[in-house]
């Protein structure tokens, strides 16, 4: 007759984190965690992960200008081809010209 649950005399049971036990535990915790030795510890272990994600980050910027680098070489090596064909479709062009073959371009024979 009620599918759902409704009316069978069913409470629902407030959540753990309502009950005051939990509350407690909480404020418990809490107070605990602001001791001096735990702040102490805890500022330590920040530091310590600080330190490491400086070195990570020092170690990737490294890695990065080595990584800039290698482009710039590529690209100047590319340039310098591009200049290089450049400087031979001149050429080739120069002598077919002088030899009197007719220049079409995307023909597969010479």
């Amino acid at each position: 007759m009620y599918p759902y649950g409704y009316y069978q005399g069913y409470l629902p049971q407030p959540a753990a984190h309502f009950t005051p036990e939990y509350e407690i535990q909480q404020f418990e915790q809490y107070d605990t965690d602001r001791q001096p030795q735990q702040l102490e510890r805890r500022v330590t272990a920040l530091e310590r992960q600080n330190q490491e994600q400086s070195r990570e980050i020092t170690r990737l910027n490294r890695q990065l200008v080595n990584l800039t680098d290698q482009v710039r070489m590529l690209n100047q090596t590319v340039d310098r081809h591009t200049r290089r064909l450049n400087r031979l479709n001149q050429r080739l062009r120069a002598v077919e010209n002088r030899l009197n073959i007719p220049f079409t371009p995307f023909d597969g024979e010479f």
